[in-house]
């Protein structure tokens, strides 16, 4: 069988989105004489290990070999195309929702996903969830997209990133972020303080009163649904990585599959 498809995947990348997609992924040409297999191919194989969670080395045989596909992702990663990606997707999607393409008001997070063997190295625990492992702390516009994201380990306190999250969402946007909603983990002058450096007031979303269980907030639920959107690709269920650099590059892969879903199914003519 070889290299042909006899069944496509549902994670294989459409004629359409590989159209808007392949300016991103390619690095050199082509028709490059060390290309051997397609780079369509190889991004449907990454896809498909992110989506499914699979290992590496079980990448099925009528998708290219992992070694070949690893290595590409690791160009990519290098190169930032997912975060550029992401970028202009967010972009396109804010305009099409009839927003300035420079959000204003921004929403930070965190998550933290369970270690495993291959990140414990690097692993804290997080008295808070009662977990080890690595926490994923994210910027996201209003509309939930995916501005700034960064791993540290479990242990990290969420106020102590707002100075790097501040820095590069302003960095992104032209410095047009005025208001991050946030929880009461980011509550502090140091934090309040860390925001205001980059222009950015910090406004501490908190419970009307005590109660168990999930409540929906007002503005803190979009950056949980974008959570929870990421968590649904298997690989990003738990750290399975070594490398911090590489669970957060899968992140921005996760986003901008979705982002570029969304639009392709705003420009569908039956939507």
């Amino acid at each position: 069988m070889g290299n042909k498809r006899q069944i496509g995947y549902p994670s294989d990348v459409s004629d359409e989105e590989w159209g808007f997609v392949a300016p991103y992924l390619a690095l050199c040409r082509e028709d490059a004489l060390q290309r051997e297999h397609s780079l369509r191919a190889v991004f449907n194989g990454l896809r498909y290990i992110v989506r499914t969670g699979n290992q590496w080395r079980m990448m099925p045989h009528d998708l290219p070999p992992w070694p070949v596909v690893y290595q590409q992702m690791q160009r990519w990663l290098r190169a930032g195309v997912f975060e550029i990606m992401v970028e202009d997707l967010r972009s396109l999607l804010r305009e099409f929702a009839g927003r300035n393409a420079k959000p204003t008001a921004i929403i930070l997070d965190s998550r933290t996903l369970q270690s495993t063997p291959e990140s414990g190295a690097r692993a804290g625990y997080d008295g808070a969830k009662r977990r080890k492992g690595s926490k994923v702390h994210a910027a996201v516009d209003t509309l939930g997209h995916l501005l700034a994201l960064h791993v540290t380990a479990a242990d990290e306190q969420d106020r102590a990133q707002v100075e790097r999250l501040a820095a590069e969402v302003q960095q992104i946007t032209g410095d047009h972020v005025e208001l991050a909603y946030v929880d009461q983990g980011y509550t502090g002058q140091a934090a309040e303080d860390a925001a205001a450096s980059h222009g950015i007031q910090l406004e501490v979303i908190k419970h009307t009163e005590a109660k168990r269980g999930f409540v929906l907030l007002p503005r803190r639920w979009v950056v949980e649904r974008s959570f929870a959107w990421a968590a649904r690709f298997r690989r990003l269920a738990r750290d399975y990585e070594r490398l911090s650099e590489t669970l957060a590059g899968y992140h921005y892969l996760a986003f901008a599959w979705l982002m570029l879903a969304n639009l392709f199914k705003l420009l569908s003519p039956s939507s």
